[in-house]
């Protein structure tokens, strides 16, 4: 079945609230030699088509928020880009961070307009110098491909969108698949250069139509662009919890009714947008990624969903690069970060050894302890061995009564001490990993109450958890960010030594 898909200005009025569109081109130099005929093909596709380039740029509202847009229209030349539709999205690029404005890109294009040649290549360096001084600026770039989009485009400003939505069923691809069967003499394979592959690789992160795609960039830009002071954080949480012994908290902690991360977010978060994968080509179920809002602070989520680590798998090296991903958006866009510990630890396989699971550790490690950006460790549950230390330093780190951390599952140490997995219990007491230990020797800041067990509230406990995150987001943003790292670095090379 074949799909009906917007041209540049019909998507452009889905995407906008009505009558707030104001174009911003001009009329574009025309690169082609007077009486030549790719004169005569331009002045041909300009009167079929209404369009005077392949690239429509201008600004409008969307939900009532200023952003600016760029579009391209595949029925001129196939969207190609050549010297004037280049120089067009350059300059509204441009324009958009001069006026500190977030930008929407939709491109729709065959790549470079054969007809420039070589000069209309290298056009893509100047938009992507556009598109990376737009993100250093801290400006969000949000990115909707659509069919088909492919070659130089997609090699370009197509794919460095902070969060990026694909038309469903869209061709999306580098190498057109009429190049690659001419060249080859055989088709390119069936179902790889499709936004729904795309999205299972974890290369974009939604397949929406236009009309679900302005939906998202509403609620991204909701995280994106809110404001990140004079926040009221609200009274101090109440952390008044009863003893409980370790091994009793392990076992609570691994019940399969325990609201874990899908839960924190549909229940304790507002303007949720999930992240897929690490946007290079890897994904990981065992970890989730998102932005969203706690209260009316924002943040970058991340962390470890418990249930699909049993389902699926434990949490590999995708995993960890899906959580350095997370830590890239929070430090370009300044965002409060947030991660979310809850994991039995991660994969032990050949593959994980194989591809990078110690080393992965060790990164996520070194780029969480040195972001610049204000962090919040959650330990909502288990939190066993390197998958668990990867996402824990942070500014504060917060703790559910029943939480835990410990360098081995009990029942591992035990078999490592012992030969037997019979003294659980009691190594897991001796080691100290149950929250009110943990608070004492100064690894955790706050544990967070349940009544008596988040099982039997999931939706108290979890919006419990949202108001103690806001609370320490608030107190976090108040502070200068060179002190909030001094702080940082200073605690945990004091750790264990009081």
């Amino acid at each position: 079945m074949s799909l009906t898909r917007p041209d540049a200005r019909t998507l452009i009025d889905t995407f906008l609230d009505p009558g707030t569109w104001r174009s911003w081109d001009e009329t574009p130099i025309d690169p082609a030699e007077p009486g030549s005929g790719y004169a005569e093909e331009l002045a041909a596709v300009r009167a079929k088509t209404g369009y005077d380039e392949a690239v429509v740029s201008g600004e409008g509202l969307l939900d009532g928020r200023r952003v600016a847009i760029v579009a391209c229209e595949f029925s001129f030349l196939a969207g190609s880009i050549g010297v004037a539709a280049a120089e067009r999205l350059t300059s509204a690029i441009e324009r958009a961070t001069a006026e500190r404005l977030p930008l929407l890109a939709a491109p729709a294009s065959g790549g470079t307009r054969m007809q420039e040649g070589a000069v209309a290549f290298a056009q893509m360096v100047k938009i992507t110098v556009a598109v990376s001084n737009h993100r250093a600026a801290g400006l969000p770039y949000v990115v909707y491909l659509r069919h088909p989009t492919t070659g130089g485009v997609f090699a370009s400003w197509g794919s460095l969108g902070h969060v990026t939505a694909a038309e469903p069923e869209a061709l999306i691809g580098f190498l057109g698949p009429r190049v690659f069967e001419s060249l080859h003499g055989y088709p390119f394979p069936s179902g790889v250069q499709v936004s729904e592959n795309l999205f299972a690789r974890g290369l974009v992160d939604a397949v929406v139509s236009a009309e679900d795609a302005r939906r998202i960039a509403i609620r991204a830009l909701a995280v994106l662009c809110a404001p990140r002071t004079g926040l009221e954080a609200g009274p101090e949480p109440d952390e008044h919890v009863q003893p409980i012994q370790a091994w009793d908290a392990i076992s609570r902690s691994r019940r399969d009714d325990r609201p874990g991360m899908r839960a924190l977010l549909k229940l304790g978060a507002s303007d949720v947008t999930p992240l897929s994968g690490t946007g290079e080509g890897e994904n990981d179920p065992g970890m989730l990624l998102a932005l969203a809002r706690f209260g009316e602070v924002p943040a970058v989520v991340l962390g470890q969903d418990r249930r699909r680590q049993r389902i699926v798998a434990p949490v590999g090296p995708a995993g960890l690069r899906v959580a350095r991903r997370g830590m890239r958006l929070a430090s370009e866009l300044n965002l409060p970060l947030v991660t979310v510990i809850d994991t039995a630890g991660a994969a032990a396989s050949k593959v994980a050894e194989e591809s990078g699971l110690a080393a992965e550790i060790a990164r996520s490690l070194a780029d969480l302890v040195m972001l610049d950006a204000p962090t919040v460790c959650l330990l909502l549950g288990e939190g066993a061995g390197g998958a668990a230390l990867a996402l824990l330093p942070a500014d504060r780190v917060l703790c559910a009564q029943h939480g835990w951390l410990s360098p081995l599952s009990p029942e591992g140490a035990s078999a490592l001490l012992y030969r037997s997995v019979d003294f659980a219990p009691e190594i897991a007491a001796a080691q100290r990993v149950k929250s009110t230990d943990l608070r004492r020797d100064g690894v955790v800041d706050r544990i967070i109450p349940e009544l008596p067990d988040a099982a039997y509230e999931p939706e108290a406990f979890c919006r419990r958890i949202s108001r103690a995150l806001e609370y320490e987001i608030a107190g976090l943003l108040d502070q200068p960010p060179a002190d909030r790292l001094a702080a940082r670095l200073s605690r945990y090379r004091r750790l264990g030594m009081a």
